[in-house]
This record gives structure tokens, C-alpha cells and sequence, in this order.
């Protein structure tokens, strides 16, 4: 299940319908669909929060995370790596709601990788199964689903 501030729980079905109707509100905008991941590990667990995002370019935009826990992963590499393939799964998954209602709008993967800090030497790697995987992909600083939405909850 999935939780948006404003609607509460939904499903990933009523993400996407909710999705498809605030684009309909307002046809005459463009839009971007992102997904992006982050964790944090606790105690004795790693909390991992995959968002949703419909940007309304230029006009707000709409988001829905999920939260789940893990074992406590220590490895910052291991973690880098489960939360690009999270979002890589949730990317397919939107990608195939969307087609099989004969819908297509490209998805695009935040990570929460950078060129500077501990994370920089996973940016390559990371960005290329992305890619391989036929989506666009983001880094940080311009990477607000893992960043900024998912790392909102992770704690």
C-alpha cells in the first residue's frame, strides 16, 4: 500500500488512477513521472521508502511513498544498490499499469547518488543499470524523489 498526504492509503492501481486524473484536471501543462528510493538503517533494521511523484511543471505535483523494513544492511554500497533496484521494480511495474490502459508516460528514476560524498564512486554503476534498463535517470542534486520525498519518511 502505498500512502499520499492527501488521500491516505491506496493501492498502486489507485495511485495511477489517481495519477491520470490530476493530469486530466489540467491537460494544458507537462508533466514528469518519478520514482526514487532512500533508506536509513536503525538499530537493528534499515528502513527503505519508495516514492511516487507527479511533477505538474511549473505548478506543484502530487506523491505517494511506501515503507518497509529490511534487515539492518551496513553496507552503504548494499543499500545504494537495493534501493535503485526498488525503484527500478516500482519504475517496470508503473510502466506496464500504464500500458496495459493503453497510457504511455515515460518514468523517470531518482537515485540517491552523487558526484560528491561517500556515494560517489557508485554514481557510474548505479546510473548505468538504470539506464540499461531503458529509464532516465537522475543523481543528486537533481534527484527530489530520493533525496528530498523518500528521505522524508525513512525516519
Amino acid at each position: 500500500m502505498f500512502i499520499s498526504p492527501t488521500k491516505g492509503k491506496l493501492s498502486l492501481a489507485e495511485v495511477i488512477a489517481d495519477i491520470k486524473e490530476y493530469i486530466n484536471d489540467d491537460t494544458s501543462r507537462t508533466y514528469k513521472l518519478i520514482v526514487g528510493s532512500d533508506s536509513h538503517p536503525n538499530y537493528d533494521r534499515t528502513c527503505f521508502v519508495s516514492a511516487i511523484i507527479i511533477h505538474r511543471e511549473g505548478k506543484g505535483g502530487r506523491y505517494y511513498y511506501r515503507k518497509h523494513y529490511e534487515i539492518q544492511m551496513k553496507s552503504l554500497r548494499q543499500r545504494i544498490f537495493y534501493e535503485a533496484s526498488l525503484s527500478l521494480a516500482l519504475a517496470d511495474e508503473i510502466s506496464a499499469m500504464l500500458q496495459a490502459n493503453g497510457d504511455t508516460m515515460p518514468v523517470e528514476i531518482h537515485l540517491d547518488v552523487g558526484r560528491q560524498g561517500e556515494t560517489k564512486d557508485l554514481v557510474k554503476e548505479v546510473t548505468g543499470m538504470i539506464m540499461g534498463s531503458g529509464f532516465a535517470a537522475k543523481i543528486k542534486p537533481d534527484a527530489s524523489a530520493a533525496s528530498k520525498v523518500a528521505d522524508k519518511y525513512t525516519k
